[in-house]
């Protein structure tokens, strides 16, 4: 096992919304992302879904009781969606994200609305340095 330098993983892929698995911590992916544009709304169910933005910007809309509203997460800011809230994150152009995940986890969760072409709905692939 070798350090995972984020910056230099990012320049080895370029698809948006189609994370990479870049290691794992007991039974977890920590999964990095380019991203850019909306993703889709979606849920999961069983689990908590983390996200840390390591450049760029991330909009993560949420569905809750009280209503929708949207957090803001500028780079290095990070932010949980707690499982069973309806989500959906908007990125600016130039955005990467790392996202933890129980393995096997469905980038578009238990549920989502239509998946849009550019959305890969995906458990996370392998990364490959």
């Amino acid at each position: 096992m070798e350090p995972v330098h984020l910056a230099k993983a990012l320049t080895t892929f370029d698809d948006l919304w189609s994370p990479r698995i870049v290691t794992t911590v007991n039974d977890y992916d920590v999964r990095l992302a380019k991203a850019e544009g909306e993703h889709v709304w979606h849920v999961h169910e069983d689990t908590d879904e983390f996200f840390l933005v390591v450049e760029g910007e991330l909009t993560i809309a949420l569905r809750e009781p009280e209503g929708e509203r949207a957090v803001v997460l500028p780079r290095g800011a990070l932010f949980t969606v707690p499982r069973g809230t309806w989500h959906k994150p908007h990125a600016a152009a130039g955005t990467a994200i790392l996202v933890l995940e129980p393995t096997g986890t469905s980038s578009t969760g238990d549920a989502h609305d239509p998946v849009p072409g550019h959305v890969d709905s995906t458990t996370g692939h392998a990364w490959h340095s």
